[in-house]
């Protein structure tokens, strides 16, 4: 046999031979996901139900907003369900917002349906036109129903603002989370049960993605509790400095108060005294707390001019939060929640805020 010859024969056998090999190697890999597929297919499937509790259905609801009731049902049909139990001016809630929108973004074309329930604190929340100003505001376009009666609220057996449900496609409640955080384990939560659902419905799964990746509120661990005006709300805490104190449903002449306990607010001013809130009946009046946090939001409404005081100055630039202009001056009109105070770290204050507008409400101070 020819030298070339040969050698042609024995490069033919080497190819052969690595194609023989090649094509063993990658049927090998083939059957190994195959096998692994097929093992957890078969651990979906035997997955014993019957710890969970079914969820409850919607009840007493007065609004459906992005949606109908019909067009809801439909949607959740064999579908993983993340029920958001929130109300908009519940700064816990609001911090929450941009995790559960960005969910909703990335997982609604693979069988995950939000409904944001609605269960509102104080009066305000429950108007419907309020409650569309601020899904605009947050960036909400999954269903949002209005649970006014807090019907729904006490279905699902709730005492928390925000807390997360996330029912798998065949309506068992499998992940609950009380407040703010837990969001890189929740949305592992949804990746599995989407994967269960895919496996179930004999449909491809896509849902292994990198997680959202959103920075995370820190809190501090010494703040200021949050503080309520109204009577109902502040029932059994030791909140209102003033020696007059709560007087439902009457208007009170409160006078200057010159000890300053931490925790607490004082007001001057005459002020009506709601069960959820307090209304600023004269011209003028003040609200004086000394604060631990980094962090000062209040929830209010109507028109208001006011002065924002640290330490017996104007607040600066640096510590000013986004409801505050260059001048220390924050106007309030809607019934809504403000930023008062920003700072990187947390610090004691004395805060003063002086007020213009008869007719203002406050509802609470929330700290960070």
């Amino acid at each position: 046999m020819k030298t070339e010859i040969r050698s042609a024969l024995t490069f033919g056998i080497i190819i052969a031979i690595g194609i023989g090999v090649l094509s063993l190697i990658f049927s090998t890999v083939d059957e190994k996901i195959t096998s692994i597929d097929s093992k957890n297919n078969e651990n979906f499937f035997n997955i014993d139900k019957s710890k969970f509790k079914k969820v409850p259905k919607l009840i007493g609801i007065e609004y459906y907003l992005n949606t109908t009731p019909e067009k809801l049902n439909q949607e959740i049909k064999d579908k993983v369900v993340l029920y958001d139990i929130w109300t908009y001016s519940c700064i816990n809630c609001i911090r929450t917002l941009p995790y559960i929108t960005a969910w909703n973004e990335k997982y609604e074309d693979e069988g995950l349906v939000i409904i944001g329930v609605h269960s509102p604190e104080f009066e305000f929340e429950k108007d419907p036109e309020n409650v569309k100003v601020a899904m605009k505001k947050h960036g909400i376009d999954y269903p949002v129903v209005l649970d006014n009666n807090m019907e729904t609220w006490k279905a699902f057996e709730n005492r928390y603002w925000p807390r997360k449900y996330i029912a798998d496609h065949e309506g068992y409640i499998r992940y609950d989370h009380i407040g703010e955080g837990g969001y890189k384990e929740t949305e592992k939560i949804i990746q599995q049960l989407l994967d269960e659902r895919s496996a179930s419905l004999g449909i491809q799964s896509k849902s292994t993605k990198p997680l959202v990746n959103i920075d995370e509120f820190e809190h501090t661990m010494f703040r200021t509790p949050e503080l309520y005006f109204g009577y109902k709300f502040a029932e059994n805490r030791n909140q209102l400095g003033n020696k007059e104190g709560f007087q439902p449903e009457n208007v009170v002449s409160y006078s200057k108060h010159e000890n300053i306990d931490l925790h607490k607010f004082y007001l001057t001013g005459d002020w009506k005294n709601h069960k959820d809130s307090m209304e600023l009946i004269s011209e003028t009046g003040t609200i004086k707390l000394l604060y631990n946090a980094k962090e000062v939001n209040i929830v209010s409404d109507n028109n208001a001019h006011m002065e924002i005081f640290l330490d017996d100055k104007p607040i600066s630039k640096e510590l000013s939060g986004s409801s505050v202009n260059l001048d220390n001056i924050m106007n309030t009109s809607k019934p809504d929640l403000y930023n008062i105070v920003s700072e990187q770290e947390s610090s004691s204050h004395m805060m003063e805020i002086k007020i213009q507008g008869q007719g203002f409400k406050i509802f609470t101070f929330t700290f960070g």
